[in-house]
């Protein structure tokens, strides 16, 4: 027999699931100042603006939260600095590392601030006494002769490796690009030898020259007969999960081709955007450069890796550094 107190964790877990799913907005969320009917309510909203990936860190956030409340639901006005405190507190008991518990930090005090802003509840300042910083992070880049290693493997009879280092080699290619503006690159994005896109992440429209060792990768995929470029988002529907799988299907490969190229760590494609970074950086090429070129909205966000320009300065840069390979 299922005691009351579980039978309300589960009816609060299936409603913040069911929520999501159905991208329903929750009228009551106003009146009950739930936070978690809040949160839900922002994470709905973000998704219905397209804004995907920042609702899933909503998400991720919360799923958090409520774990460290077994699923107990609380109003905004009970967010105090204890609370929050309290919650740190668990997530280091758990072995969640600073950077990541500041992540779940700030997304909570944004949709707190919001909160506040709506009149939901009085400003407490409730995480003040808690960590919001950004640390350093663990070195994720590697070296240009990695590059080459990874480039001259031959994985001709192995076919997941080679699709996955296919995938790392034109994310670096193209400066770093990431893996969700890679899945959603149209066809129609190439045009007289330049590539542009619109970065998912900030909106920021940029332009790739098209180099020769880009075309390789992309006719090495000639049955790909969707409107994209690279072979990622293989059939209508599910986008977002067709990119999502195939990222993980591409990380999980690339283990095993940095172990073939006699690597230590992890491989990833994050690792081949922090890798032009630092490479660039290494060729002297000025931080402004390097930061435009990435699509970042200031040189303080490249600086954690590691005046607007043309697109020639930034083409020239980045064929400095495909010459080496």
């Amino acid at each position: 027999m299922k005691s009351k107190r579980t039978i309300k964790t589960n009816k609060m877990a299936m409603m913040l699931l069911e929520c999501i799913k159905e991208g329903d907005i929750i009228k009551e969320g106003r009146k009950k100042k739930s936070l978690m009917n809040f949160m839900c309510n922002i994470i709905v909203q973000l998704r219905q603006l397209g804004k995907d990936r920042t609702s899933e860190t909503y998400t991720s956030a919360l799923k958090s939260f409520m774990m460290f409340r077994n699923w107990r639901d609380l109003s905004i006005g009970r967010l105090t600095p204890v609370v929050v405190q309290e919650y740190e507190a668990w997530l280091k008991m758990k072995g969640i590392s600073m950077n990541t518990t500041s992540f779940y930090m700030r997304i909570l005090r944004a949709a707190y601030n919001k909160a506040v802003d709506n009149g939901l509840a009085k400003q407490l300042y409730p995480f003040r006494h808690v960590y919001t910083g950004i640390g350093k992070t663990v070195k994720r880049a590697v070296s240009i002769d990695d590059i080459k290693r990874i480039k001259q493997l031959d994985l001709s009879e192995r076919r997941a490796l080679d699709y996955a280092r296919d995938m790392f080699l034109f994310s670096f290619y193209t400066r770093g690009m990431s893996f969700i503006d890679m899945a959603y690159l149209k066809k129609t994005d190439l045009h007289n030898g330049v590539l542009c896109y619109r970065r998912r992440k900030t909106g920021q429209l940029l332009y790739i020259r098209w180099e020769r060792c880009m075309q390789r990768i992309i006719d090495k995929y000639p049955d790909n007969d969707t409107c994209y470029l690279l072979p990622i988002i293989r059939a209508e529907g599910n986008d977002r999960l067709q990119y999502q799988t195939a990222m993980r299907f591409v990380n999980n490969k690339l283990k095993r081709v940095a172990a073939l190229a006699g690597m230590h760590g992890d491989l990833t494609m994050y690792v081949s955007r922090h890798s032009w970074a630092s490479i660039a950086r290494a060729k002297h090429i000025p931080i402004s450069v390097i930061s435009e070129g990435m699509g970042h909205d200031n040189e303080v966000t490249t600086q954690i890796y590691l005046a607007s320009l043309d697109a020639a300065t930034i083409d020239r840069a980045n064929r400095i550094i495909l010459r080496n390979l």
